[in-house]
C-alpha cells in the first residue's frame, strides 16, 4: 500500500482508518508495514486530526483485536494446521517445536518480549492459541507489548511528524 494513499485515508476517514489498517496489520497481512502504518497514524494526530492519546489507544486496541483472531485461529484450527505444515515442511519441525517448547517455558513473560520482536510479534499468536494460554492473561501481557511497540512508531511519527513522512516519499 502506498504512504500517500494512506495519508489521504488518514485525513478523510480519520480515527476509523487508524483502527482498521493497524487491525489488518497485526493480522500480518503483506502491504500494511508497522514502520509505515504507525508513524503515519502519529503524524495524522500531530497534525491535529486526533490527539496523540486518542491514536494511541486506537492502535492498542486494532492490535489486541488482531492478536485475538490470531490466537483463536491457533486456539481452534493451530494443531491441525501445524501439522499439515509440519507434514508439509518436515525441516521446520525443530524450528517450530523449539518457539511452542520456548513460548511454553517462557510463558506470558515470552509472550510479552515477543511482542516486541518485528515479524514474530503477530506470529507468537497462533502458537499461544494452539499451548491455550489462558486468554485473559494472553491479552494483558499481549496489550502491554503492543502498548510499548506500538508507542514507539506511533510516538516516532507524532514527535517527529514531517520528518518521518519525508523520509518515506
Amino acid at each position: 500500500m502506498d504512504v500517500q494513499l494512506l495519508t489521504d485515508y488518514f485525513y478523510r476517514y480519520g480515527g476509523i482508518v487508524i483502527f482498521i489498517i493497524v487491525f489488518l496489520e497485526y493480522l500480518n497481512l503483506p502491504g500494511f508495514p508497522a514502520g509505515v502504518v504507525m508513524p503515519l497514524a502519529g503524524i495524522w494526530a500531530s497534525k491535529g486530526g486526533i490527539g496523540f492519546g486518542w491514536a494511541l489507544l486506537l492502535s492498542v486496541l486494532a492490535g489486541l483485536c488482531g492478536s485475538w483472531v490470531l490466537y483463536l485461529l491457533g486456539r481452534y484450527g493451530g494443531d491441525f494446521v501445524l501439522k499439515k505444515y509440519i507434514k508439509k515442511h518436515p525441516k521446520h519441525q525443530e524450528l517450530i517445536e523449539g518457539i511452542m517448547e520456548r513460548l511454553r517455558k517462557r510463558g506470558y513473560l515470552g509472550l510479552f518480549f515477543g511482542k516486541l520482536i518485528p515479524m514474530f510479534r503477530t506470529i507468537i499468536s497462533i502458537p499461544a492459541g494452539i499451548l491455550k494460554l489462558n486468554f485473559v492473561w494472553y491479552s494483558v501481557f499481549s496489550g502491554l507489548g503492543i502498548l510499548i511497540w506500538n508507542l514507539v512508531f506511533v510516538g516516532a511519527g507524532y514527535f517527529f511528524g514531517d520528518t518521518v513522512l519525508n523520509m518515506f516519499t
